[in-house]
């Protein structure tokens, strides 16, 4: 068991929480959109590399090559790239703290951390675009309530504008109400970028919170999912606890 509890949110968070289980796709980003998106190289670009490729090196013997195979862009030399997601605390389909784990569980050779309502992630160029692809195209994304941004993230936890899409002080993507899609008109660095892209249509928000992984007043109360609060209601006491005395913690 990945994650405690019954109710329908732990439920949901064991389903991201599975590698072996399937995202399911929602829309369709083709390939020299997603490039223009991240901003790392123009549209059929040849791949940067740090190093030859791994068949062209002569390296010393090392078991631990027999037991990992290497991802694609370790394989070819690919520079360490990056993107960044911000999710808004409106019932986005995913948190930031569980993009992490997430990440770890899903993706090989990716470096992630969390700063307050962003997740970064770091892995060779064409590992990341293909992770970045699966997180556009599939339910964890949501046009109005998670957005890529490079610089400038805050806004996660701000109020949601008229037509309930996420703050964003760089104004990276805009709401067209005749097609009812959000079009992105900068990449994640806020560099405007040759044309406007759609990254399709906002969820309905009742369809948000009945796939929220966010306990709270409109889902379900944290304290009631009572198997969810033993185990990490006790963990956040013992930490709070052991910070300020250790010998506060019951054994």
């Amino acid at each position: 068991m990945i994650y405690p509890g019954d109710d329908r949110i732990a439920k949901r968070r064991r389903a991201i929480l599975n590698k072996d289980t399937a995202l399911k796709q929602l829309r369709e980003v083709a390939d020299e959109d997603l490039v223009m998106i991240l901003g790392h190289r123009n549209p059929g670009e040849r791949y940067s590399s740090v190093h030859p490729p791994l068949d062209e090196l002569k390296e010393a013997e090392d078991p631990i090559r027999d037991l990992i195979e290497a991802t694609p862009g370790a394989k070819g030399g690919d520079r360490i790239r990056y993107v960044q997601f911000t999710d808004s605390v409106y019932h986005s389909p995913i948190t930031p703290i569980f993009r992490g784990r997430m990440y770890h569980i899903r993706y090989r050779g990716a470096d992630t951390v969390a700063y307050s309502g962003r997740e970064l992630m770091e892995a060779r160029e064409r590992d990341l675009e293909k992770y970045t692809k699966e997180l556009l195209e599939t339910e964890i994304f949501d046009p109005a309530r998670t957005a890529i941004r490079g610089i400038t993230v805050h806004g996660s936890a701000m109020r949601l504008d008229e037509d309930g899409l996420m703050f964003d002080a760089r104004r990276r993507y805009r709401y067209d109400k005749d097609e009812n899609t959000v079009i992105y008109s900068k990449n994640q660095m806020a560099i405007p970028i040759d044309r406007s892209i759609s990254l399709g249509s906002p969820r309905d928000e009742e369809d948000l919170k009945a796939d929220s992984i966010i306990y709270g007043l409109d889902t379900i109360g944290y304290r009631d999912a009572e198997e969810l609060w033993e185990v990490t209601g006790k963990l956040m006491e013992d930490n709070v606890k052991g910070g300020l005395n250790p010998k506060w913690v019951e054994r």
